[in-house]
C-alpha cells in the first residue's frame, strides 16, 4: 500500500490511512498527505480515463480499483461574450455527474481496506455516484437525501440497490441525520471523507493534459460543499509541486445568490462561512448553507488569487435555457456555474485561457426543467 497519512486539520494528529476513519477524535477534518508522480510518457500510453494518473492516486492494487472507465471527458469550446471558453463535459459520466470522480477513488479505497457497508448524505448527485460504485464493488450502502430531492435522482439511487432515507427539512438536516449512522458505519462522505477529493483532483490533471500539459489561466467551477473546488486546488497544486506548472490557475467559485455563505464570507473578509438565511434555488446541488470544509474552500480560492461569484435565479434559468438551445442538456445546478461566465470574461479582459464545466446531466432534473418550460408558456 502507498505511503499515505491522514492528518487532522485542527490538532494535526496523524493516522495511518488503512483505518476506516473519516474524522479525527477531536472532531476535526482529515486531510491526506501522499507523494504523487506524473510520468508523462507512461500516462500517455494508458487508457483514456482518470485512472491513467494512478501514480498520483492512493490505490496501488489494480484489483481494488472500482471503475466504469470514467474520466477524460472532452473539453468543448463555447462562446461567451465574444470569448471562447473550454467547457469540460463532466455531465457525461456513468451516473450523470462529475461526482463519479470522487466516488470511484473513495469506494476503491473502501474496498482496499475491507469496508463492507457505507453511509452517505447528498442532495442527489453524490448519492447516485456512491450508490452506483457501491453496486459495482458489492458494498452495501445507505443514502440519506433531503425529502425534496429531484425524483429522477431518487429513482436512480434506488435502482442501484441502495437503501434510501428521505429526510424532512433542509440540506443541513440531512447532514445531521447521517452523522448518527456514521458513528458505527464507514462514512463515504463527499465532504468529510478526504479520499473523495483524491478523485475530484483528476479534473485538474485532465485539464492539464488536455491543454497540452499546461494549466489554463482561470477555472470557473461551482461551490456548494466544495468537492470540485477542493479537488481542483489539490490537483493543480500537485502539478505545481511536481514542477509541471508554474502556478495554480485562478479559481472562480460560483454560488447561487439564494444560498451563498462562501460568497458572503469572502466579501466580509472572514475565514469561516457566513451565517445566512438561505432561500430555495434551482441549483439544489450547491444549496449548502453550512459547508463542512468552508474554511478550506475559502482559503483555496484566495490562495489561487480567485474569487467568489453569486448568480440570481433568473441568471441560472437563462443560462440553462441558453445551453439547452446550444445542444447541451445540463441540469439547473450546472447552469449556475455557466451563468457567471459572461460577466467574468468581460470583467477580466487580461485572461485569455478559461475552462469551466458542465457538472450534471439534465436528465437528472426532468421535473424542474418541465416546470421551467410550463412557466415560459404562461
Amino acid at each position: 500500500m502507498k505511503n499515505i497519512q491522514l492528518i487532522c486539520s485542527e490538532c494535526e494528529r496523524v493516522y495511518p490511512a488503512d483505518q476506516p476513519i473519516w474524522r479525527c477524535t477531536c472532531g476535526g477534518l482529515l486531510d491526506i498527505e501522499m507523494e504523487t508522480s506524473f510520468p508523462i510518457q507512461e500516462i500517455q500510453k494508458k487508457p483514456p480515463n482518470m485512472w491513467r494518473y494512478q501514480e498520483a492516486l492512493p490505490i496501488d492494487q489494480p484489483e481494488n480499483i472500482i471503475s466504469f472507465s470514467e474520466g477524460f471527458t472532452p473539453i468543448i469550446p463555447v462562446e461567451f461574450a465574444g470569448k471562447m471558453v473550454g467547457i469540460k463535459q463532466d455531465h457525461l459520466f456513468q451516473t450523470g455527474s462529475y461526482k463519479d470522480r470522487g466516488a470511484s477513488v473513495l469506494i476503491s479505497w473502501a474496498k482496499a481496506i475491507g469496508v463492507k457497508h457505507v453511509v452517505e448524505d447528498s442532495s442527489g448527485n453524490a448519492g447516485c455516484a456512491i450508490a452506483a460504485y457501491c453496486a459495482r464493488a458489492n458494498i452495501s450502502c445507505d443514502i440519506y437525501v433531503p425529502a425534496n430531492t429531484s425524483p429522477a435522482k431518487l429513482a436512480q439511487i434506488t435502482q442501484y440497490g441502495a437503501n434510501l432515507h428521505l429526510i424532512p427539512g433542509n440540506r443541513e438536516a440531512t447532514a445531521n441525520a447521517v452523522l448518527s449512522a456514521a458513528r458505527t458505519t464507514y462514512y463515504a462522505s463527499h465532504s468529510w471523507n478526504p479520499f473523495f477529493f483524491q478523485g475530484t483532483k483528476t479534473f485538474a490533471y485532465e485539464i492539464w493534459e488536455q491543454s497540452g500539459f499546461q494549466a489554463p489561466q482561470a477555472i470557473v467551477i461551482p461551490a456548494g460543499n466544495g468537492t470540485l473546488v477542493m479537488g481542483t486546488w489539490i490537483g493543480f497544486n500537485d502539478l505545481r509541486k511536481a514542477g509541471l506548472i508554474p502556478t495554480v490557475p485562478r479559481i472562480f467559485a460560483i454560488q447561487a445568490k439564494n444560498c451563498a455563505p462562501l460568497y458572503a464570507a469572502h466579501y466580509q473578509h472572514v475565514s469561516e462561512p457566513s451565517r445566512i438565511n438561505a432561500s430555495p434555488t434551482l441549483a439544489e446541488g450547491i444549496a449548502i448553507a453550512e459547508p463542512i470544509r468552508g474554511k478550506q474552500i475559502l482559503e483555496a480560492v484566495r490562495r489561487s488569487n480567485g474569487t467568489f461569484v453569486a448568480v440570481t435565479e433568473d441568471e441560472i434559468q437563462a443560462a440553462l435555457i441558453s445551453m439547452h438551445r446550444k445542444g447541451f442538456y445540463i441540469e439547473p445546478t450546472a447552469a449556475a456555474t455557466i451563468a457567471a461566465i459572461p460577466n467574468l470574461v468581460q470583467s477580466h479582459p487580461g485572461i485569455d485561457q478559461w475552462v469551466s464545466v458542465f457538472t450534471g446531466h439534465g436528465l437528472k432534473s426532468t421535473e424542474k426543467i418541465m416546470a421551467i418550460q410550463e412557466q415560459s408558456l404562461q
